[in-house]
């Protein structure tokens, strides 16, 4: 039995939605999404909270179930409050700049990497070092955010590269000379 499939979703103020076969419209003072759902599963709204539930128990049902209230759940929170990755930069050299809505990033390669966001989704770099990806759709955000780690990530050694905010790296000891000849 899914836990979070039974976990009713309850809707901000200013948040609607709108259940049509096959998908709900998400309404916010953000924006507008839209989540899919299989027909083996239910949408239900009433009195400000939102229901999903299973038609029966076969296993695409069971599997969807908790899956299906997830993206909703995040869809009302991404339009109403939005989704927000930071990233930083660490190591000599290693920097960032806007162009445009694009952002360069200059980490060590023999030339710049140019990162452009998909629709809906906004870079900003409040300094050299500090990168900020911000949007409504969590799928989005994220997918962005890892793209950009994912252009140099921290190496075990120095710990020099691109790394989220909060995220620990261990650093392994290098390699040393050997104390001498026997």
């Amino acid at each position: 039995m899914s836990r979070i499939g039974l976990k009713p979703v309850v809707l901000p103020e200013g948040v609607t939605l709108d259940v049509k076969e096959g998908t709900v419209a998400v309404k916010g003072p953000k924006g507008e999404l839209s989540v899919a759902y299989p027909s083996c599963v239910s949408v239900s709204v009433d009195n400000g909270v939102a229901h999903v539930a299973r038609k029966d128990d076969s296993p695409a049902s069971v599997t969807n179930h908790g899956t299906v209230r997830a993206n909703l759940a995040n869809a009302v929170k991404g339009v109403h409050e939005g989704f927000k990755k930071e990233l930083e930069i660490q190591g000599i050299g290693y920097r960032c700049s806007m162009r445009g809505t694009s952002i360069v990033l200059n980490v060590g390669f023999s030339h710049e990497v140019v990162i452009t966001p998909v629709e809906g989704v906004k870079i900003s770099a409040k300094d050299d070092t500090h990168i900020t990806v911000e949007g409504i759709d969590r799928q989005k955000v994220g997918q962005t955010a890892a793209l950009i780690h994912d252009t140099k990530r921290p190496e075990p050694y120095g710990g020099k590269g691109i790394r989220y905010v909060g995220e620990t790296v261990i650093l392994k000891e290098g390699k040393r000379a050997a104390g001498g000849k026997k």
